[in-house]
Protein backbone atom coordinates (compact mmCIF):
# COMPACT_ATOMS: atom_id res chain seq x y z
CA UNK A 1 0.00 0.00 0.00
CA UNK A 2 1.39 3.83 -1.23
CA UNK A 3 0.58 6.60 1.05
CA UNK A 4 -1.24 9.43 -0.29
CA UNK A 5 0.32 12.86 -0.15
CA UNK A 6 -1.29 13.66 2.79
CA UNK A 7 -0.60 10.85 4.63
CA UNK A 8 2.73 11.18 4.01
CA UNK A 9 2.68 15.04 5.41
CA UNK A 10 1.11 13.11 8.66
CA UNK A 11 3.86 10.78 9.20
CA UNK A 12 6.44 13.44 8.94
CA UNK A 13 4.83 15.59 11.17
CA UNK A 14 4.46 12.46 13.51
CA UNK A 15 8.03 11.71 13.16
CA UNK A 16 7.78 8.64 11.20
CA UNK A 17 8.68 9.81 7.82
CA UNK A 18 12.21 11.80 8.29
CA UNK A 19 11.95 14.58 5.63
CA UNK A 20 14.17 17.45 6.25
CA UNK A 21 14.22 20.06 5.06
CA UNK A 22 10.54 19.64 4.45
CA UNK A 23 8.62 21.88 2.19
CA UNK A 24 4.38 21.86 1.67
CA UNK A 25 4.45 22.86 -1.92
CA UNK A 26 6.58 19.68 -2.52
CA UNK A 27 3.94 16.91 -2.07
CA UNK A 28 2.24 15.15 -4.66
CA UNK A 29 -0.98 13.06 -4.68
CA UNK A 30 1.39 10.16 -3.81
CA UNK A 31 4.66 11.52 -3.64
CA UNK A 32 7.35 14.40 -2.48
CA UNK A 33 9.37 15.75 -4.91
CA UNK A 34 13.04 16.01 -3.80
CA UNK A 35 16.12 18.49 -5.22
CA UNK A 36 19.22 17.77 -6.06
CA UNK A 37 21.79 18.60 -3.99
CA UNK A 38 24.93 20.83 -4.68
CA UNK A 39 27.84 18.01 -4.94
CA UNK A 40 28.33 15.64 -7.87
CA UNK A 41 31.45 12.91 -7.70
CA UNK A 42 32.80 11.68 -10.85
CA UNK A 43 34.95 8.57 -11.04
CA UNK A 44 38.32 9.58 -12.01
CA UNK A 45 38.70 6.13 -14.16
CA UNK A 46 36.96 5.35 -17.41
CA UNK A 47 37.41 1.58 -16.47
CA UNK A 48 35.90 0.57 -12.70
CA UNK A 49 36.98 -2.24 -11.49
CA UNK A 50 34.30 -3.29 -8.26
CA UNK A 51 36.93 -5.29 -6.81
CA UNK A 52 39.17 -2.20 -6.17
CA UNK A 53 38.29 1.42 -4.46
CA UNK A 54 37.98 3.89 -7.00
CA UNK A 55 39.26 7.46 -6.92
CA UNK A 56 36.61 10.13 -7.39
CA UNK A 57 36.48 13.99 -8.12
CA UNK A 58 34.03 15.83 -6.03
CA UNK A 59 32.72 18.90 -7.68
CA UNK A 60 30.40 21.84 -6.38
CA UNK A 61 27.97 22.30 -9.05
CA UNK A 62 27.81 25.96 -9.83
CA UNK A 63 24.97 28.52 -9.78
CA UNK A 64 24.73 28.53 -13.29
CA UNK A 65 24.70 24.80 -13.97
CA UNK A 66 26.53 21.69 -14.72
CA UNK A 67 26.92 20.33 -18.15
CA UNK A 68 26.61 16.32 -17.88
CA UNK A 69 28.32 14.23 -20.68
CA UNK A 70 26.04 11.30 -21.27
CA UNK A 71 29.38 8.88 -21.73
CA UNK A 72 30.14 9.28 -17.50
CA UNK A 73 28.11 8.53 -14.51
CA UNK A 74 27.53 10.84 -11.84
CA UNK A 75 26.62 10.30 -8.49
CA UNK A 76 24.56 13.21 -6.74
CA UNK A 77 22.28 13.71 -3.80
CA UNK A 78 19.51 14.17 -2.27
CA UNK A 79 19.17 18.26 -0.89
CA UNK A 80 17.15 16.76 1.42
CA UNK A 81 17.49 13.93 4.17
CA UNK A 82 15.11 11.18 4.10
CA UNK A 83 14.27 7.99 5.03
CA UNK A 84 11.76 6.20 7.42
CA UNK A 85 11.71 3.16 10.40
CA UNK A 86 8.42 2.12 9.65
CA UNK A 87 7.94 2.40 5.19
CA UNK A 88 9.95 1.17 2.65
CA UNK A 89 10.89 4.67 0.29
CA UNK A 90 11.20 4.10 -3.71
CA UNK A 91 13.15 6.92 -5.76
CA UNK A 92 11.79 7.50 -9.24
CA UNK A 93 13.06 10.40 -11.21
CA UNK A 94 10.40 13.40 -11.91
CA UNK A 95 8.19 12.68 -15.55
CA UNK A 96 9.73 15.72 -16.62
CA UNK A 97 13.08 15.42 -15.84
CA UNK A 98 12.90 11.85 -17.70
CA UNK A 99 11.49 13.93 -20.63
CA UNK A 100 14.85 15.45 -21.15
CA UNK A 101 16.58 12.18 -21.28
CA UNK A 102 18.02 12.29 -17.50
CA UNK A 103 17.80 9.01 -15.72
CA UNK A 104 18.30 9.89 -11.82
CA UNK A 105 18.71 6.26 -10.37
CA UNK A 106 20.51 3.28 -13.02
CA UNK A 107 18.93 0.16 -10.75
CA UNK A 108 18.80 1.78 -6.73
CA UNK A 109 15.40 2.92 -6.73
CA UNK A 110 14.55 0.85 -3.41
CA UNK A 111 15.53 2.56 -0.47
CA UNK A 112 16.22 0.09 2.73
CA UNK A 113 13.80 0.49 5.61
CA UNK A 114 15.74 2.73 8.33
CA UNK A 115 17.80 4.23 5.57
CA UNK A 116 18.46 7.88 6.56
CA UNK A 117 20.24 9.76 4.54
CA UNK A 118 21.18 12.02 2.11
CA UNK A 119 20.74 9.78 -0.93
CA UNK A 120 22.92 9.38 -3.44
CA UNK A 121 21.64 9.37 -6.99
CA UNK A 122 23.54 7.73 -10.48
CA UNK A 123 22.87 10.49 -13.18
CA UNK A 124 23.16 9.45 -16.43
CA UNK A 125 21.78 11.43 -19.23
CA UNK A 126 21.59 10.68 -23.11
CA UNK A 127 22.28 13.68 -24.38
CA UNK A 128 24.35 16.73 -23.06
CA UNK A 129 22.32 18.46 -20.19
CA UNK A 130 22.42 21.26 -17.53
CA UNK A 131 21.53 20.22 -14.18
CA UNK A 132 21.24 22.70 -11.52
CA UNK A 133 21.19 22.05 -7.62
CA UNK A 134 18.24 22.56 -5.76
CA UNK A 135 16.61 21.68 -8.95
CA UNK A 136 13.07 19.77 -8.21
CA UNK A 137 14.83 16.24 -10.05
CA UNK A 138 13.42 13.02 -7.99
CA UNK A 139 9.99 11.53 -6.19
CA UNK A 140 9.76 9.47 -3.43
CA UNK A 141 7.00 7.53 -2.35
CA UNK A 142 6.30 5.74 0.49
CA UNK A 143 5.30 2.00 0.84
CA UNK A 144 3.52 0.40 3.86
CA UNK A 145 5.83 -3.10 4.68
CA UNK A 146 4.67 -6.33 5.42
CA UNK A 147 6.02 -8.63 7.92
CA UNK A 148 8.74 -8.24 10.59
CA UNK A 149 10.94 -5.09 9.98
CA UNK A 150 14.83 -5.44 10.06
CA UNK A 151 15.81 -2.19 10.17
CA UNK A 152 18.92 -1.12 7.41
CA UNK A 153 22.41 -0.80 9.39
CA UNK A 154 24.85 -0.85 5.96
CA UNK A 155 27.56 0.78 4.86
CA UNK A 156 25.69 3.87 3.64
CA UNK A 157 23.86 4.81 6.58
CA UNK A 158 23.78 8.36 7.52
CA UNK A 159 26.04 9.30 4.31
CA UNK A 160 26.10 13.32 3.76
CA UNK A 161 26.40 13.95 -0.01
CA UNK A 162 27.41 11.43 -2.95
CA UNK A 163 28.60 8.29 -2.16
CA UNK A 164 30.89 6.50 -4.51
CA UNK A 165 30.23 2.90 -4.67
CA UNK A 166 31.57 0.54 -1.85
CA UNK A 167 31.25 -2.96 -3.27
CA UNK A 168 34.79 -3.82 -3.05
CA UNK A 169 34.47 -4.45 0.54
CA UNK A 170 32.39 -6.98 -0.27
CA UNK A 171 35.42 -8.93 -2.13
CA UNK A 172 36.89 -8.83 1.01
CA UNK A 173 36.87 -11.65 3.60
CA UNK A 174 37.92 -12.21 6.61
CA UNK A 175 40.25 -15.16 4.82
CA UNK A 176 41.98 -12.08 1.73
CA UNK A 177 42.67 -9.62 4.79
CA UNK A 178 44.46 -12.24 6.59
CA UNK A 179 46.43 -13.18 3.30
CA UNK A 180 46.77 -9.68 2.10
CA UNK A 181 48.81 -9.08 5.11
CA UNK A 182 51.60 -11.51 5.00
Amino acid sequence: MILTGKEIEKEVQKGRIIISPFRRRQLNPNSYNFRLGRFIKVYRNRLLNPKLKQKVDLIEIPRNGLVLDPRRLYLGHTEEIMGSNHYVPIIRGRSSIGRVGLFIHITADLIDIGSVNQWTLQLHTVQKIRIYRNMLIGQVTFWVPKGKIRLYGGKYQNSRGPMESQIYKDFISPRNKDANSS
